[in-house]
């Protein structure tokens, strides 16, 4: 079996320190908000390239406070992506708002810019972009957009962390971006795990406020919040994590290419595209097929861990029925979903690996093609 991502092997490599970290903090007695929260808002602040980053215990309560922040709730729209995770619109229907789909950019699978302006009703108060598998956005675009408008920016950032836009770390460009660190991240926790960035002071205070039931003080609740404060445990994790990161997202894309270069020859195979001035760290390697459903059984069988995100867009979702976007409403978005999976693609993935997981899929392709 050659799994879409083994936790195992670059738990091997940095165990030791991450055992010693752990154990100091649970002979230390601190568990919630100690030493290591604060430092590693600091470190992720420097590494993101932003004024303050608050800890929070998932990327969908980043999502989530994140619109609490913007005094976004009831009566507003929200301008977002429906091929992601459905924390994104989750978040928006949290706090009572109403999500409006636009269809995306065939190639990147991120929003398309040119599809946001007329989505923009006089209720629209943000826009999240998602940076899909690691692909960042067109924030040019969409920032001129919102400026014009008068709208947020609210960045999905939960899948790229290292990603760059025209040099810049993503999470950086809007009033707020939202990153996790589920288990799963290119930076991941070792349980539930989040961070949200922004360069408001006004913003960072609330949120650290609504983190923590509603209060910078305690016993002092100005408005109802939730508790959503990072274990210590797990920031002590993701500060020795964080020194990795950079290097880690290197070997991604060295991967990425590896695939690249073994699928140039089959033309069915449509490998994955990266913007001009973008850096792509690869969350997850997805690649175009004809026959998506019955070669991932195929790679099943034989192997290969891949996996489909996302097959059902999130306006066909039943959570979703209210908003009356049936089959057709996102035709990009819905040819997208049945085309798409994605391979296994981690750092310590071998070159003998990824050339299996290559012939496999190619054999599949062909096989497929052949009982059409």
């Amino acid at each position: 079996m050659i799994p879409i991502l083994d936790s195992k092997r670059q738990y091997a490599t940095i165990g030791e320190e991450v055992e010693k970290e752990v154990l100091e903090v649970l002979r230390s007695g601190q568990y919630i908000l100690g030493k290591h929260n604060k430092a590693l808002e600091q470190e992720s602040a420097d590494f993101i390239g932003v004024k303050h980053t608050v800890c929070l215990n998932s990327g969908t309560d980043a999502l989530h406070l994140a619109l609490r922040a913007l005094d976004i709730g009831a009566g507003d729209e929200v301008i977002s992506t429906a091929f992601t995770f459905v924390a994104t619109a989750e978040a928006i229907g949290i706090v009572g708002a109403k999500p409006v789909f636009v269809d995306i950019n065939a190639d990147t699978f991120n929003i398309d810019p040119a599809k946001i302006e007329n989505a923009i009703t006089p209720k629209t108060k943000a826009i999240i972009p998602v940076h899909l598998y690691g692909q960042p956005a067109d924030m040019d675009m969409i920032l001129d957009i919102a400026k014009r408008h008068n709208l947020y920016v609210i960045e999905d950032a939960c899948q790229a962390i290292g990603a760059l836009y025209k040099g810049k770390m993503v999470g950086s460009f809007g009033d707020i971006g939202c990153f996790s660190f589920y288990p799963t991240k290119n930076l991941g926790a070792m349980g539930d795990g989040g961070l949200l960035t922004t360069n408001s002071d006004v913003i960072k205070d609330r949120v650290i406020a609504l983190r923590n039931h509603g209060g910078a003080i305690r016993y002092h609740h100005d408005e109802i919040g939730v508790n959503s404060r990072l274990d210590e445990v797990q920031a002590a994790i993701l500060r020795v994590k964080l020194k990795h990161i950079n290097e880690w997202n290197k070997k991604r894309r060295e991967n990425a290419y590896r695939y690249n270069e073994l699928f140039a020859k089959c033309p069915d195979i449509v490998t994955p595209k990266e913007l001009d001035d973008t850096y792509c760290v690869y969350h997850q390697y997805t690649v175009k097929i004809p026959n998506r459903d019955n070669i991932h059984k195929m790679l099943q069988e034989k192997g290969i861990g891949a996996m489909l995100y996302y097959p059902i867009p999130l306006h066909m979702q039943k959570v979703h029925e209210y908003l009356g976007m049936g089959k057709g409403s996102l035709p990009i978005t819905e040819k997208n979903t049945e085309v798409v999976i994605s391979l296994p693609m981690f750092p310590e993935l071998t070159k003998e690996e990824q050339q299996t997981v290559a012939d496999t899929l190619i054999e599949c392709v062909e096989k497929s093609k052949a009982l059409v």
